[in-house]
């Protein structure tokens, strides 16, 4: 058995071991990472030996972590990459190529419809009726879409939000707010089965689903990099941000916003943010804390999401597909019972 498994901005993992009597034997571990004390690559190997081939990647990153060195340090690399790298050997964690993939980028719809049909779309990769798909968004409604678990009397001024035409709505993923005015933001959202970040951390996981992202934005001549846990960044400020929901039936939703076009001080007027939120960022304004892609690829935005379209194709082999009569029935069913009620939008006063 032979699995490889390249952390998320970190290094390559490699593992070769036989499968004896349903146990795994000979294990050896390899890559470019580094390890103190050198003593600790051969507890980790004598860890994993003998473990059954059964094992899923939280048992296995437990064995290895159990039995490693009073202050050892893995750098690059971690127990858990290393589960995954094995589940891989045996076929059972999955790569972006072992699946069928599509690309949708159809025409614009409400807030809602989009926050509704991330949640359809998602149910129907995880119950096997849809392929993979990354879906572009396109809007022509401007709107505020704030995080499940936040406050919306804490997060949105909607003097400010009426004045300049936003709606204002909740997703059902954490993290942010976002500001999403039309035709100045890239938004994406990532359909997957959860197999595919199989034994990676919710950490690596964002990193994985993301890294295509870092490569399509440094192909159009910007410095992209990504910062834990859930930030696409540049050296002169962040690009967007992510935002992932794992569902009940294997299914996941993994969604990115990223600033095109921003004007700094209509963002003020219409977020809420605080200087706590800021006070780890060493800045003295919101407004300053994003610096567009615009700006910093100096294209068009459809160049962007060419780009885009163009290396997660590379990646995953895509075909161009579209959102079904059925799903968009779906969504506009959940539209009226969910997002557009004011219980949802208020679920977190």
């Amino acid at each position: 058995m032979h699995g490889e498994y390249k952390v998320p901005q970190g290094k390559l993992v490699v593992v070769d071991f036989e499968v004896v009597d349903d146990l795994i034997s000979g294990f050896r571990l390899a890559g470019d990472f580094f390890l103190e004390p050198d003593e600790a690559l051969g507890a980790i190997d004598a860890a994993v030996n003998g473990l059954s081939a059964e094992s899923d990647a939280t048992a296995i990153a437990r064995a290895i972590t159990e039995a490693l060195p009073d202050g050892t340090v893995m750098l690059g690399f971690s127990a858990e990459g290393v589960a995954v790298a094995i589940r891989r050997a045996l076929k059972k964690a999955t790569s972006w190529r072992d699946y069928q993939w599509q690309i949708i980028h159809a025409k614009a719809v409400s807030p809602a419809m989009h926050l509704a049909l991330d949640e359809v779309l998602a149910i129907e990769v995880g119950a096997g009726r849809r392929q993979p798909t990354l879906r572009i968004w396109e809007w022509d409604e401007s709107a505020v879409v704030i995080g499940s678990f936040q406050s919306l009397k804490n997060e949105v001024d909607p003097d400010g939000a009426a004045k300049f035409g936003y709606d204002v709505v909740r997703r059902i993923s954490g993290g942010g707010a976002m500001m999403m005015e039309k035709g100045s933001v890239v938004t994406y959202s990532l359909y997957v089965p959860a197999d595919l970040v199989q034994g990676m951390t919710f950490a690596d996981s964002y990193a994985f689903l993301d890294a295509w992202v870092i490569d399509a934005l440094r192909a159009l001549g910007v410095e992209a990099s990504y910062q834990p846990l859930n930030d696409i960044t540049s050296p002169t400020g962040k690009i967007g941000g992510a935002a992932q929901k794992r569902l009940g039936n294997g299914g996941i939703l993994h969604h990115v916003t990223m600033s095109y076009d921003m004007d700094g001080e209509i963002m003020t007027q219409v977020l809420r943010i605080g200087r706590e939120k800021i006070s780890d960022k060493g800045i003295a304004s919101a407004a300053k804390r994003v610096d567009p892609l615009k700006r910093q690829a100096g294209v068009e935005r459809a160049v962007i999401i060419e780009q885009l379209e163009k290396t997660f194709t590379a990646l995953t082999d895509a075909a161009p597909g579209d959102i079904t009569d059925d799903e968009y029935a779906q969504a506009e069913a959940l539209v009226e019972s969910k997002f557009a009620t004011s219980e949802w939008l208020n679920r977190v006063p």
